[in-house]
């Protein structure tokens, strides 16, 4: 499953809290979209320290590249300290 294939690249951050929301059923017929899934993140990770929001989504966007925009169309992420 998809949402246990982005966990499992997001297990290095060693996440305090994760949710994974798949939103894709409130996208259906969305222009553009390849058949990807919709996706809403919110991570929170020590690692994240001294990063600005914008490296935090890099990091993420980094562990998940190969995945977008085949299987992730769009991703929402909150990633924040503990």
């Amino acid at each position: 499953m998809l949402q246990d294939l982005i966990k499992e690249r997001l297990a290095f951050l060693e996440p305090t809290h994760l949710s994974l929301k798949d939103l894709s059923d409130r996208h259906h017929g969305h222009s553009g979209n390849n058949g990807g899934s919709h996706f809403t993140l919110e991570i929170t990770s020590s690692h994240f320290s001294g990063k600005s929001m914008i490296m935090r989504h890099r990091i993420v966007y980094d562990a998940l590249k190969d995945l977008i925009p085949q299987k992730i169309h769009a991703l929402s992420i909150k990633a924040d300290l503990p």
